[in-house]
Parts: C-alpha cells; sequence; structure tokens
C-alpha cells in the first residue's frame, strides 16, 4: 500500500511524515521546502503482533508495512504547472490513497500561503487542481472515444457514456469518488482510468495541542464539507506528535500522550485509518522462525490470501489451516488450540477473516 501526503505548502505535511517515517525530511517555515518526494516504510501498529511474539517466541518478527510518500506542496495552478503542478500530479498519481493534511490551528509565526487559515478554502484549492488534471485526463480520452463511436462502436459508445458521466461531474467542481456505480465494468473502466479524485481520501485536521482531544471548530467544519465523500477525517496534534517522536524513551513518550489525554501516537491512528479507508485487514502466520502480519483486501479468500506469501501458493491451493487471533490467544499455543478442536480446515471458498491465523497447505 502506497499513501501520499499532500496539501498546501506549509500545513505539517514534512512534519507529519517524519512523525510517521522517522526519516526526518527537511521540513521549514516556507513553501516548496519538499521538492522531491520523500518516501519512508512505516510499520502498521498492531498489538495482536506482539501477543502472537510473546506465545511463539519466534526468531524474528515481521509487521504489515505502509509505504508514506511526502508529496510537494500544491498552490493554485497546479495544474497548468504552476509551482511544481506536473510534478506534484505525476507523484500522486502513483499512490493508492491519499492523506490530505488541513491546517487547522492559528500561528502568527508560521506563514499561510493565502495570508489566513481556512481549511475549507485549502481544501477547495487542492480539489479544484486535482479536478482540473483529471477533467484534462477525461477529455483527452474523451476525444479518442468519440472518434470510434461515431463509428457505431457498441465499447466505444459505452464507454462516451461514462466519460461524458466523469466530466459533468469534474465541470460541477466535484471528485470522483463521490460517483456510485453499481455496474462492475463501469466501476472497472474509471478504475482503469487512473483518475486522482477517484482516489480515497484521509483527511488530517492539523489542530495544536489544546484541541489534540476533542478538536475545535475548524475541525467541524471539514467534517461537515466531506460527509459525502468516500472519506476519513482524523485529528492530530502534528507539532506536539514530533515533540513526542524525539523523546528517547517509550515510558517518556507514554506519560507526554497521557499528560495531554491521548490513549497512542496519532501515526498509529493514522495508518489503521487509512487500512479502513482502502477496505484492508491482516492475517498472521505463526512459527517459530517468524510470526508476520500480511495485508490483504477485505473480502479475500483463501487462495488469494496464500498467494500473497507467493504466487505459487495461490496456484497450488490445497487447503488452509486457521486459528482465530482469540483462539490462540485462550489456549497459548498451536498445540493447545489442536487439542481443544478449534483448528478449522478450509477450502477454496473460504472468506479470510481479520486476525485468521493461517498455515496453507499446497501442492506445485
Amino acid at each position: 500500500m502506497k499513501a501520499g501526503i499532500v496539501g498546501l505548502p506549509n500545513v505539517g505535511k514534512s512534519t507529519l511524515f517524519n512523525c510517521l517515517s522517522n526519516a526526518k525530511a527537511q521540513s521549514a517555515n516556507f513553501p516548496f521546502c519538499t521538492i522531491e518526494p520523500n518516501i519512508g516504510v512505516v510499520n502498521v501498529p498492531d498489538l495482536r503482533l506482539e501477543v502472537l511474539e510473546s506465545l511463539v517466541n519466534p526468531e524474528r518478527v515481521v509487521p504489515a508495512t505502509v509505504e508514506i510518500v511526502d508529496i510537494a506542496g500544491l498552490v493554485k495552478g497546479a495544474s497548468k504547472g504552476e509551482g511544481l503542478g506536473n510534478q506534484f500530479l505525476g507523484n500522486i498519481r502513483e499512490t493508492d490513497a491519499i492523506i490530505h493534511v488541513l491546517r487547522c490551528f492559528e500561528d502568527p509565526n508560521i506563514v499561510h500561503v493565502d495570508g489566513s487559515v481556512d481549511p475549507i478554502r485549502d481544501k477547495e484549492t487542492i480539489d479544484i487542481e486535482l479536478q482540473l488534471k483529471d477533467l484534462e485526463s477525461v477529455e483527452k480520452r474523451l476525444e479518442k472515444v468519440s472518434r470510434a463511436a461515431k463509428t457505431g462502436n457498441k465499447e466505444a459508445q459505452k464507454e462516451k457514456d461514462i466519460l461524458d458521466q466523469l466530466k459533468s461531474c469534474l465541470e460541477l467542481g466535484n471528485s470522483i469518488r463521490t460517483l456510485q456505480f453499481e455496474n462492475k465494468d463501469h466501476k472497472s473502466f474509471v478504475n482503469s482510468l487512473q483518475l486522482i479524485t477517484d482516489k480515497p481520501v484521509l483527511y488530517v485536521c492539523n489542530v495544536d495541542e489544546s484541541a489534540a482531544v476533542t478538536g475545535n471548530a475548524m475541525v467541524e467544519q471539514v467534517k461537515e464539507t466531506v460527509a459525502s465523500e468516500n472519506a476519513e477525517v482524523i485529528v492530530l496534534a502534528v507539532g506536539t506528535e514530533a515533540d513526542i517522536t524525539e523523546l528517547e524513551s517509550y515510558e517518556e513518550r507514554q506519560m507526554f500522550l497521557e499528560d495531554i489525554g491521548l490513549s497512542e501516537p496519532g501515526s498509529a491512528k493514522l495508518i489503521r485509518s487509512a487500512y479502513k479507508l482502502l477496505n484492508l485487514e491482516t492475517y498472521f502466520t505463526a512459527g517459530v522462525k517468524e510470526v508476520r502480519a500480511w495485508t490483504i483486501k477485505v473480502g479475500s479468500t483463501a487462495p488469494v490470501a496464500a498467494g500473497v506469501i507467493h504466487t505459487d501458493f495461490e496456484k497450488g491451493f490445497i487447503r488452509a489451516e486457521v486459528i482465530a487471533f482469540e483462539d490462540y490467544k485462550h489456549y497459548g499455543s498451536e498445540q493447545k488450540v489442536k487439542e481443544a478442536g478449534k483448528v478449522r480446515v478450509e477450502g477454496k471458498e473460504y472468506i479470510v477473516k481479520d486476525g485468521d491465523v493461517m498455515h496453507f497447505r499446497f501442492n506445485v
């Protein structure tokens, strides 16, 4: 999974990136501090992995990971190449999801490119640029398809109808993700276009420390504005999170979090929200050599889940031996789970559940 952090210059993108990845991307109080995208690989926090580690005592533990890309700040006119527009839009097209950082705090010491703090205006600025870029892509495709449709090509006529719908949506100032396509073929065609405004979005409302727990009036405005979108909204005090990551010990970090009323770092909340947004879940493999978390789409069958480990596992799938995580935790070992009769043998039609501990039988 690859998620891109976007937003206007100086809203806290690179600071958030550093909190997530500890990669120490440059962050400063001026526009276009980030020019080339910074890339970091972030472990997905999962307490279940720690439980399995304590029970199995493996040689190594491998968590699931997410790739985070810190993309250059966007400005008005980016779709026409202003600022670092074309480069920015090329980078964002390659991601699976967008983490859109909105500034929801006042601070006279941090400049705003538009001179004042207004997260709704900032959101609209970026939305418009992304919509204009998508409109350009749709119009190019429409020009080509329309010529084929005039010759009586039925497939081209179907595509033209969908493209006309996309064009109307964008011209009205709406993002493609607000459209609902009941027909799977239509949705598949739209997906193939890789439109930027079709990507799911996680809005991060960047607040000051006093609003880290409760949010503020600006956060409520954002929630109301994005209610019709396929989007998630979370509240993070990014500057405070940055201070926490600088602390040496786990104990110090926990004390700091508790002092401001938080139970966990915002990075954990953000990664979990990104998982939910992309309809992802986790299953585990557990043995003395390795305990490992694997990422799959919700609704994946056992062979598809096996294929995440190796394509041969999917091709030669015979069956899966499955233990529910809660059973593994309750009985304390694979052997005791077996003795209790709680190991299930599942076939090709089995839909994997979040937290399943699995062992695959296959034949190549």
